[in-house]
């Protein structure tokens, strides 16, 4: 993108919509996103910080006015500096606290959209972490009103799991004036924010509500930064900044900007669901559109129901892509007709696990050995397919080879040079003459001796007459010889028919091994994913029960504990792992049931072949 397009438009009339420009330019990035938004006060110089960030000094508008200069959402997708194969997805927000607005809910809701697309939440203020700037910040204190992390979740509940779909935290104080110091001590920009905050004591209705947003910051946000720049330019220079050069704005600005920016290219993640499912441009569209659409639709954001929404429709295209997968694969490296079904298999095994690869690469946790059963489906209908192909590029080749081969013989035919004494002999002759040439043809396939055998039945009743012609011969022996090479092609069709289900069996075995690994080990890996996610959760409430307890607010702390106890009883179910079981024993009795339906098969060629 060479400039910033409008993601999330904000009407008049306060509806939010998406852009569908800007959705399209997303679902067209299929890299990993790394996706910094920034919101705050309006005209705070967030759009001047942004541009920074794409190395551009113009982009997003800056104004020389009071009047805001971004409505609703806008984004700029861009190559991530540092990361190869990932973008960079910038979001500014329109201004908090706008007074022509005078709206506060409309300024919640595009505090929440931000909050909850982005990787990194950049916090943009004015001045120093007092009153007032945490007065901007209050819309997280009621963001249990407005979002849900489940259906039946309650307030307690909701807050507690918002940490695992919340982005890290920077709180970047503009126009910094002060010394860094507390008590006689330097202190790093860091150690400010988590000095302010620290829980005050009183128990007033300001005390108590500004505690409320200092818990809701501390533990909605473990992973918070904090960056303090001075004013980038002299006053009567601030109205231009974008005709500034670099040798034009103060050193000690371009210092924290600099600093700023490196920390969000070096250590800003990419963007994550639970369960580490990275997010791509194709899924943040797909995020965007059913935020936008449940705050339309009810006012209220389910985030688990479009997580679960967004897993249908992405497992259902990482189906469909793994099935093109397959079918390009086979396309391009199966030559028609192959000379055995083993070959065909081979060409099919391949195939089918570049498939399962890509559709264990691309489908989420989410139902997916329900999606891998279809992708099994779908994979085994396709090679169906691609067999019954086979057998009719090598009954066509046949064919043909049996009319060349023929042409000799129905010449002699018209000559009646069969229809002597003798003639029926030279005919037999001459007929295993073709097949013996037929045999030496390359690239007949796998249906070369059905094909031989119809050809041979056809030609019977031609056999039976020129033997019933022919006086030196018995009865007896012109039906065997007439007979003989029509049984022979019979039981080599039959034998390569017994070959040929036993080697299919073996390959839907095979597939089906293949599967159970490949998910077992899906499994697994999430399994110690979320137990990852688990410790750093309970990890992160252990040390803010500590702060509360060294703070002296044991009610909170006990809140706290109880937190920890429903947490660890969450990882004791992780870890006991019997949502991994049901669908490996699923894929276990199956296997079985091949396995036996294996060993029955051949006995039934082979009592079929006797009769």
């Amino acid at each position: 993108m060479q400039e910033p397009l409008c993601l999330v438009q904000n009407g008049d009339d306060g509806v939010l919509s998406p852009n569908p420009a800007a959705l399209e330019v997303l679902r067209a990035i299929g890299q990993p996103v790394v996706v910094v938004a920034i919101a705050g006060p309006y005209r705070t110089g967030k759009s001047f910080l942004m541009n920074r960030l794409a190395q551009r000094r113009t982009g997003f508008p800056l104004g020389p006015t009071v009047q805001p200069q971004t409505k609703g959402i806008w984004m700029w997708c861009l190559p991530h500096p540092y990361r190869p194969d990932t973008t960079l997805v910038l979001l500014d927000t329109e201004g908090l606290g706008d007074p022509y607005k005078g709206d506060s809910c409309n300024d919640a809701w595009i505090f929440t959209l931000a909050l909850l697309l982005s990787s990194t939440l950049v916090f943009n203020s004015v001045g120093t972490i007092d009153h007032q700037a945490l007065q901007h910040l209050g819309v997280v204190t009621a963001l249990t009103e407005r979002v849900q992390v489940g259906t039946e979740d309650d307030s307690d509940t909701a807050a507690a799991n918002f940490v695992r779909f919340f982005p890290g935290f920077i709180w970047a104080m503009r126009d910094f004036m002060l010394e860094l110091s507390l008590d006689g001590q330097s202190i790093t920009a860091d150690e400010y924010l988590e000095h302010a905050l620290r829980l005050q004591p009183g128990s007033s209705r300001v005390v108590q509500e500004q505690n409320e947003l200092r818990c809701c910051l501390r533990d909605f946000f473990p992973e918070r930064k904090c960056f303090v720049l001075p004013r980038p330019a002299e006053a009567e220079a601030m109205t231009r900044l974008e005709e500034l050069d670099e040798g034009q704005l103060r050193p000690g600005f371009l210092r924290q900007a600099d600093a700023f920016c490196r920390h969000i290219w070096d250590k800003a993640p990419v963007k994550a669901l639970p369960g580490r499912q990275a997010v791509t441009g194709s899924m943040l569209a797909s995020l965007a559109e059913k935020y936008v659409a449940a705050i339309a639709s009810s006012g209220v954001l389910c985030l688990e129901s479009t997580v679960t929404a967004l897993a249908a429709a992405e497992n259902t295209a990482a189906v469909a892509a793994a099935v093109a997968e397959y079918q390009q694969g086979m396309e391009q490296e199966l030559k028609l007709p192959t000379a055995s079904q083993e070959a065909l298999g081979d060409v099919h095994q391949r195939c089918e696990h570049r498939a399962l690869a890509l559709f264990m690469e691309r489908a989420f946790t989410h139902n997916i050995h329900q999606y891998q059963e279809q992708l099994k489906h779908k994979l085994e209908v396709a090679k169906e397919e691609f067999c019954q192909r086979n057998e009719a590029a090598s009954a066509e080749r046949c064919r043909a080879v049996l009319r060349e081969l023929w042409q000799d013989v129905e010449q002699c035919l018209d000559r009646g040079e069969y229809a002597v004494l003798g003639g029926s002999r030279r005919f037999q002759e001459r007929l295993r003459e073709l097949m013996e040439e037929y045999d030496r043809r390359p690239g007949k396939g796998v249906k070369a001796a059905a094909v031989l055998e119809e050809f041979l039945r056809v030609r019977e009743v031609l056999a039976r007459a020129l033997c019933a012609a022919d006086e030196q011969l018995s009865e007896c022996e012109r039906e065997r010889v007439a007979s003989e090479a029509v049984a022979a092609a019979a039981v080599a069709a039959a034998k390569e028919a017994e070959e040929a289900a036993e080697a299919r069996l073996e390959e839907q075995r095979c597939s089906f091994e293949k599967h159970k690994q490949d998910l077992e080990e899906r499994m697994q890996r999430e399994q110690q994913a979320m137990l990852e996610e688990q410790q750093r959760i309970i990890a992160h409430k252990q040390k803010e029960q500590e702060a509360l307890l060294k703070e002296g607010f044991k009610e909170e702390a006990e809140k706290l504990k109880e937190q920890i106890k429903k947490l660890e009883k969450e990882k004791e179910g992780i870890v006991q792992g019997s949502w991994i079981q049901n669908p490996l024993h699923l894929f276990s009795t199956v296997i079985g049931l091949w396995g036996l339906w294996r060993a029955v098969v051949p006995v039934v060629l082979r009592l079929l072949r006797l009769v």
